[in-house]
């Protein structure tokens, strides 16, 4: 009998790891130090109990590198070192989607509300610091995508000098107040923004993909924004696939009631839900990991999709045996996946331009649907340590 799983706390290495192996990429979120050095952690204050501070300050960036690991946070380096982060990365293709935050506008360093220019340098300096990493652990900046809640991010990689891709998380939020704040803020951005709009955005701006909160497709909220209703089902699928002509769209947070829908649509899922025992969705579905990495063709994805519950268990263990993953996959199989895939979803870029991508670099075209792991297993409560 396997052991039951436990979920590690968000953006620690064993969170980090264990969502790399299930899926085909990790998110996390990065911060810089006191010390200008780079750690994992998602908000703002330390997330551990407030006794432990003993009355210092609440924000990590007024911390050290090595304060903050002596709580338990995993460093940036401290994963990039890690054998199979860096295997999935370098020889298997998988992503890292590298979230850089914004420090509350308490921290001094910060500048306050309307220091624009400060916000933009610490943006760049954390993301260039991060950059310096990534090629000292020899990670192809093919695969990993930077992106921030933060409205200038144009400026922010200018200032930091980023080489790789990067992108913008959109409605805005800003470093200040909690989650209804944060709603109220966001919403005439929300309003004014329909899927398309913000899709052009992310074009002129040469992001490689987009990031898009779930809102934007599920009702009643997906009838908010100004302009044609996009959604993961019938017409409103229609008009999605149609507007987004195959741009890759990476969509947040997505449940498991959602994820085969999403999928299917030719998007890829952040999700929080990284047990191994989720192998049958609510939906329905026989769940498949890694459609990235172990890619199933056109065939196989029927089978999948026709199982029943009861049998879903063998059909999944004969397709892991039986599928290989992208990377040993033939000039064939890689043509047939592609052609499948373009067709379906309407991808822009041609077969020949997707394959010689694929042989220049271990790196697999962003148009490719994967399953992210939110946090690498997923987001956990407070205190996270």
């Amino acid at each position: 009998m396997k052991p039951m799983h436990i979920q590690s706390p968000e953006n620690t290495l064993e969170s980090l790891v264990h969502g790399m192996r299930m899926f085909d990429g990790i998110e996390f979120d990065i911060r810089l130090t006191s010390d200008d050095q780079i750690i994992i952690h998602h908000d703002r204050t330390i997330s551990v109990d407030p006794g432990l501070l003993s009355g210092r300050s609440p924000f990590v960036e007024d911390w050290t590198l090595d304060e903050l690991r002596e709580f338990g946070f995993c460093s940036f380096e401290e994963l990039l070192n890690h054998p199979e982060i860096q295997k999935a990365v370098q020889n298997e293709g998988k992503v890292l989607v590298v979230e850089t935050k914004r420090p509350s506008l308490n921290v001094k360093r910060s500048g306050g509300l309307f220091a624009r220019k400060k916000h933009d340098v610490h943006m760049g300096r954390t993301m260039h610091r991060a950059e310096q990493l990534l090629d000292e652990y020899s990670i192809p900046l093919k695969s990993i995508v930077h992106y921030a809640f933060h409205s200038r991010m144009g400026a922010a990689t200018k200032y930091g000098g980023i080489k790789a891709p990067w992108s913008s998380l959109r409605p805005n939020i800003r470093p200040i107040g909690g989650r209804r704040t944060h709603r109220t803020l966001a919403l005439p951005e929300f309003v004014s923004n329909s899927f398309n709009r913000l899709k052009k955005k992310h074009q002129k701006n040469g992001s490689p993909m987009m990031p898009c909160a779930i809102e934007y497709l599920v009702s009643p909220t997906n009838r908010i924004p100004v302009g044609k209703t996009v959604g993961l089902h019938g017409k409103q699928l229609e008009t999605l696939t149609k507007q987004r002509q195959g741009f890759p769209v990476y969509l947040w947070p997505v449940k498991p009631t959602l994820e085969h829908s999403v999928l299917n649509a030719g998007l890829s899922a952040l999700t929080d839900h990284s047990n191994p025992a989720l192998t049958w969705l609510p939906s329905g579905h026989a769940r498949w990991h890694q459609p990235a990495t172990l890619p199933l063709d056109e065939g196989q994805q029927q089978l999948l999709n026709a199982t029943d519950e009861e049998n879903h268990l063998s059909v999944l263990s004969e397709l892991k045996k039986e599928t290989p993953p992208w990377k040993e996959a033939d000039a064939s199989r890689r043509r047939e996946l592609l052609s499948y895939w373009k067709a379906k979803w309407n991808w822009q870029p041609s077969i020949d331009e997707m394959l010689t991508h694929s042989t220049e670099s271990v790196s697999m075209p962003w148009e490719f649907v994967r399953m992210i792991g939110h946090r690498g297993s997923g987001k956990t409560q407070r205190p996270v340590l």
